[in-house]
């Protein structure tokens, strides 16, 4: 078992509970699922390769290849073209990348301030944009990249509103800014 998760379990549940004034243990809000998206657009075989193998080493699983559904010429794109890829964690698996990025991913970055508080989608969800994918430590060889992509991370949690959702994340040790 994870470690964030025994500790859910163990600690954060109860005071979850509390915090929110919810009386049935079953209506406290959990992480469902991690969305990890990254759009790389039109680039070469090789460098598209290299992207998609970094997101299978951060995440742990491969990646589902996004498609273009439909072609733009002024984008040179053609329907069916890789544009992009993504993942999505449950489980073990979630509860390590959510450890990882909260504890030594993060604080890797320049004037780290704490992750926007603008992020959530008034449904209990909260989108965090990070714009390069080589601040993760398991991305070794940062120079064989051409492309520095960004990313996308989506926490779907059980909340049913943003107050709910930033209170899980927040007990959980996302670090928000301006707390």
């Amino acid at each position: 078992m994870a470690r964030l998760k025994e500790k859910y379990d163990k600690e954060w549940a109860a005071a979850l509970q509390k915090q929110l004034g919810v009386a049935n243990k079953m209506m406290i809000p959990t992480l469902d699922k991690i969305v990890v998206n990254m759009g790389f657009g039109i680039v070469e075989k090789d460098v598209q390769q290299k992207i998609i193998e970094n997101l299978a080493a951060l995440t742990g699983q491969r990646p589902v290849l996004c498609k273009a559904r439909k072609s733009i010429s002024n984008f040179k794109l053609r329907e069916g073209m890789v544009i992009g890829a993504k993942v999505t964690l449950r489980g073990v698996r979630m509860w390590e990348f959510i450890d990882r990025l909260i504890n030594s991913t993060l604080p890797r970055i320049r004037d780290f301030r704490g992750v926007p508080n603008r992020g959530f989608d008034h449904r209990g969800n909260y989108t965090l944009g990070l714009k390069e994918h080589s601040i993760f430590p398991e991305i070794v060889d940062h120079g064989n990249s051409a492309v520095d992509v960004g990313m996308d991370v989506t926490f779907v949690t059980t909340g049913a509103n943003d107050e709910q959702a930033r209170a899980l994340l927040s007990i959980i040790g996302v670090p928000f800014a301006g707390r």
